[in-house]
């Protein structure tokens, strides 16, 4: 039992350190940001071109026009920029909470969003472009969509312009990338997204066409959390800053992104010269390694720390269930039947974003090994508890009648059997473990799976990406699977 007190201390230590590593992430006020020597800016770049997206040419660095104008306003600080990644629909709810000082991801300034947070003088005058495929003769515009199918981004303005058309099955997703790839495959009619976006993954594709011009003019901002009147104020100054020295307007024209008034609305989109979608095609595939193998680390990191827990959690539970008294009994058994009864993806959105409404704010690392371990240890309990009613009663009884202490009877007698039968088990949740990591990513962690999903929906290389990320989780999890055999045999020989 000593043993277990210690890992025990151990995980306790470990979760402390991770929470506090999670809040020295974010920190309010222009002094405390300088004294950090580096902004936060939240972004999304899993197909995220042109806004923010790993560089074909070397996946470990982010490029695109928000990653300059990042730069840009980091520089003016006398800071870095450093980005960090997050889902683009819960870009703000994140802010809120303070993963990062700021959130710019080409967000559309809206009534709705100002009553959540602050909003900087807008960077970019955006519009919406309706896309549908070559030999598409129906669609013109968006008065012909009543009754089509129509992709488009969550929580962006076009799903509100699709949703106040009526009449039309708008079909939301989570990525840019994906909506123009089920239109080029006939499952969607159209597609309505903002124009930088068109341009750069639907313009080039040679299925696909523009349909009627852009339409709903409106702007970006960069969003900060309310109360922060301070660091909105220095990016405002900033940014007029930016534009009188014309180092905005270098931005955009590097990017094409550059309309000589901001007051029309953009028309066409010229190569400049950037890296981009037929480039990135072309990129050798060993390229992209360095970015799997780190999201693979992080995914050995996540899985083994949270199976620790939940291996030790587990043993408490199952303990508490079968020998105490109630009210433990009756916890124990109502723990593991909510957290079974409940999916797993459910679980980690209110670690990470139910938490913080009650003062309670958890890094993203810390979110997913506890969100992850506590969930698996309703199932390593039963596991357990399994191993203990199959170790004869009767040892138990002989035990106590020769004068040997129940816990002792338990530790020395019953568990050294019962772990011994519920190890294959054990062993096969911890290669089951190692798949729903990829859960974590909705809560900004960058494991191996979205660091898959943001390398392929930048290039659009699902199939060749996609072979090179399943065989590094076969090879993180087929030993695993080996070891569950060779337990199962020595059990075997062991009752025989």
């Amino acid at each position: 039992m000593k043993k277990f007190s210690t890992i025990l201390l151990f995980i306790a230590a470990l979760t402390i350190i991770l929470s506090l590593f999670g809040q020295v992430w974010s920190s309010d006020g222009i002094e405390k940001i300088k004294k950090r020597g580096y902004l936060l800016w939240g972004s999304d770049a899993e197909g995220g071109a042109p806004y923010v997206f790993p560089d074909p040419k070397n996946p470990s660095r982010l490029i695109g026009f928000e990653v300059d104008l990042a730069n840009a306003i980091a520089k003016e600080l006398g800071i870095e920029a450093r980005q960090l990644q997050n889902a683009w629909d819960s870009l703000i709810p994140s802010l809120k909470r303070g993963d990062f000082d700021i959130a710019m991801n080409g967000i559309e300034v809206t009534p709705q969003r100002e009553g959540e947070v602050l909003f900087s003088k807008p960077y970019y005058i955006y519009t919406e472009q309706l896309v549908v495929r070559k030999n598409e003769a129906r669609i013109n515009g968006i008065n012909d969509l009543k009754g089509k199918k129509v992709g488009t981004l969550s929580g962006s303005v076009a799903q509100d312009i699709l949703t106040n058309i009526g009449g039309v099955d708008v079909k939301v997703y989570s990525g840019q990338v994906e909506p123009y790839e089920d239109l080029a495959l006939e499952r969607l009619d159209a597609v309505l997204l903002d124009l930088p976006i068109a341009a750069y993954y639907a313009k080039p594709n040679p299925k696909l066409k523009y349909a009627g011009n852009p339409i709903g003019e409106g702007f970006y901002g960069i969003a900060v959390r309310k109360g922060n009147d301070e660091l909105k104020n220095q990016i405002n100054e900033i940014l007029l800053k930016l534009m009188e020295s014309g180092e905005l307007k270098k931005i955009y024209q590097k990017w094409d992104l550059w309309s000589e008034t901001q007051e029309k609305l953009f028309h066409a989109i010229k190569d400049t010269g950037f890296v981009g979608l037929e480039e990135s095609k072309k990129t050798p595939i060993y390229t992209f390694f360095p970015n799997l193998l780190k999201g693979a680390c992080i995914t050995i990191l996540v899985s083994v720390s949270s199976m620790l827990l939940a291996v030790v959690l587990g043993l408490i539970l199952a303990l508490m269930k079968i020998y105490g008294k109630p009210p433990l009994s009756v916890a124990a058994a109502a723990y593991i039947e909510i957290y079974r009864g409940t999916p797993l993806l459910i679980q980690l959105y209110i670690l990470y974003y139910g938490l913080p409404n009650i003062g309670i704010s958890l890094s993203p690392l810390a979110a997913a090994f506890i969100g992850l371990g506590m969930n698996y240890a309703a199932y390593e309990a039963e596991l357990y508890r399994a191993g203990i009613n199959a170790v004869p009663k009767g040892q138990m009884e002989a035990a106590l009648s020769l004068g040997m202490p129940q816990s002792l009877a338990i530790k020395r007698i019953v568990m050294p059997q019962a772990v011994r039968i519920a190890l294959p088990g054990v062993t096969n949740d911890f290669i089951a473990l190692f798949k729903d990591s990829s859960l974590v990513s909705v809560i900004a962690m960058v494991e191996l799976t979205k660091t898959y999903s943001i390398l392929a929906a930048t290039t659009l290389r699902f199939f060749e990406l996609g072979l090179i990320t399943a065989i590094l989780y076969f090879a993180m999890s087929y030993p695993l699977s080996l070891l569950a055999r060779r337990l199962e045999k020595k059990l075997k020989r062991s009752k025989q």
